[in-house]
């Protein structure tokens, strides 16, 4: 089967190129063509480093590590709960057929197939696919909202809970189809509209959760600010009395405009599972080619190791750095997101501070680390300060924002180490 999709940009669907896939048994491939006026336009920017600014088509640099498309559009595809909610629709979808007698001949579900179940208007970044048909795809069906309203957190939450323990009904897949298809990650989630209409995502408990998870990360965004951070957005909501983080999209200007995005793996040009070992100084020397602000978001990278570090955030894989366009074929690094503590985590690093550190996740690591970021002993001395005074006031916003006792004392280990008495040292 062979797919030919165009990719436009923004709000108003410049076009860019073509997206070819072809799926044959169980082996896809594709590959990436630019637009002759995309090639030619005054202002065209290479949408990820890998796809130059040349005619003709290229095909990703990795094939077979984790997915089927070069890296910026990987961006934009659905995993872990995504592919999860697409994959039972798909599954509940056919049996419904099966029932009314109409044939079900056995098809499974392709790379493209997946890449074009994100709902259009919530996809990350600013890429959109608009497939044979002239649709941007995922379309909303009509009569429906693409995102809902805050007010419908209820539903969400009732559906989203459904799926995970495996008791939802066709109604349920209905309605979370394109809404719980946009975001990455394991944990179930959600898009919605935030009370003033702009883009959020709903991050909702798991039934499988052992500790407050959702007051966890709504903590550590907030203190990552009090550190001196550019964090998302984020407070807690509560829905039948369940906390649901709400971090608001960074992707999207106030009047709900696109911005290109990019995760730090795709500038990197690593895998998109995840797979070898990888360093901060590799984002450093992407900022340093790409960067439109190099000096400041170097040193801002080097606090959000930092910080990582003193609350236990070992999950900073490079999928969870990412960066905005800023012009020009410039990049910006992107407000801090997926900032988790692990209080039962071993303490290692999932991207190293650089290759001679090890993946350790300690004060001595950053700071053998910051003579590659080009930070002097004296500032990367003042910048562990800072974000240790803000890290050392944790137990008074976790009261603040509604934890209980109990709560707190889930999270002490990954705030209370002897990393921490080594940042004060």
């Amino acid at each position: 089967m062979k797919r030919a999709i165009a990719v436009h940009i923004g709000e108003s669907a410049v076009p860019v190129g073509v997206l070819h896939h072809e799926a044959a048994g169980s082996r896809e491939r594709s590959a990436f063509t630019y637009t002759e006026s995309w090639l030619t336009a005054g202002d065209a920017f290479a949408i990820d480093p890998a796809l130059t600014l040349v005619r003709g088509p290229q095909f990703p640099p990795v094939p077979g590590a984790g997915s089927t498309f070069h890296g910026v559009i990987a961006d934009t595809e659905p995993d872990g709960w995504a592919r999860q909610v697409i994959l039972r629709d798909h599954a509940k979808q056919r049996q419904t057929a099966r029932r009314a007698g109409s044939p079900t001949p056995v098809t499974m579900l392709t790379a493209i197939d997946f890449l074009l179940a994100v709902d259009d208007v919530s996809r990350i970044g600013a890429l959109r696919f608009r497939d044979e048909a002239g649709v941007y795809c995922r379309a909303t069906e009509p009569g429906r909202r693409s995102v809902p309203p805050l007010i419908e957190l209820r539903h969400l939450l009732a559906s989203s809970r459904a799926v995970e323990t495996s008791s939802e009904t066709a109604a349920d897949l209905e309605y979370l189809r394109g809404r719980g298809t946009s975001l990455g990650g394991l944990r179930p989630k959600c898009s919605v509209l935030d009370a003033d209409g702009c883009l959020a995502i709903g991050k909702f408990p798991s039934v499988h959760d052992q500790r407050a998870v959702t007051k966890g990360e709504v903590l550590t965004m907030l203190l990552a600010k009090t550190a001196g951070i550019d964090a998302a957005d984020a407070r807690l909501v509560e829905s039948d009395g369940i906390p649901v983080a709400l971090i608001r999209r960074f992707d999207r200007t106030r009047g709900g405009q696109r911005i290109p995005y990019a995760s730090a793996a795709t500038l990197v040009g690593a895998a998109s599972d995840g797979s070898g070992e990888h360093f901060y100084t590799e984002i450093v020397d992407v900022l340093r080619r790409h960067g439109a602000a190099v000096r400041e978001d170097i040193e801002q990278l080097w606090r959000r190791l930092v910080f990582s570090i003193l609350i236990t955030n070992v999950d900073d894989h490079l999928r969870n750095h990412g960066f905005l366009h800023a012009g020009r074929g410039l990049w910006r690094l992107a407000p801090a997101f997926d900032l988790n503590p692990f209080p039962d985590r071993a303490r290692e690093l999932k991207t190293w501070p650089a290759e001679e550190t090890g993946p350790a996740a300690t004060v001595e690591a950053a700071l053998q680390a910051s003579r590659f970021f080009g930070i002097a002993t004296d500032r990367a001395n003042v910048i562990i300060r800072e974000v240790d005074a803000a890290v050392a006031g944790w137990r008074a916003e976790a009261k603040r924002i509604g934890m209980s006792k109990a709560e707190i004392e889930q999270f002490s280990d990954a705030f209370e180490h002897d990393e921490r008495r080594a940042a004060r040292v």
